[in-house]
């Protein structure tokens, strides 16, 4: 979890006992949170026999990076950028 320690402290995004909070300005400059569980992995359920776990750090990079699409679509963009893939 030293990696998500580091991703706070370099986003200047806040944290409870149990979220990474990630403060946003959305697309119609409404001030907004992402709360985020502080896991190891984030599950994404695309259908009831498909899902894919997600490491908590990238999901906090594409939420930074796409604060106003889904995650999914956040995740598969910063994915695609990077040309890496799970």
């Amino acid at each position: 979890m030293e990696e998500i320690k580091e991703l706070i402290r370099r986003y200047g995004l806040e944290e409870d006992l149990e979220h990474v909070i990630i403060p946003f300005t959305d697309k119609n400059g409404m001030k907004k949170k992402c709360y985020l569980l502080k896991r190891k992995f984030i599950r994404i359920i695309y259908t009831e026999d498909h899902y894919e776990d997600y490491p908590l750090a990238d999901a906090i990079k594409a939420t930074i990076k796409y604060p106003d699409i889904l995650l999914s679509e956040a995740l598969s963009m910063m994915y695609k950028e990077t040309h890496t893939d799970l």
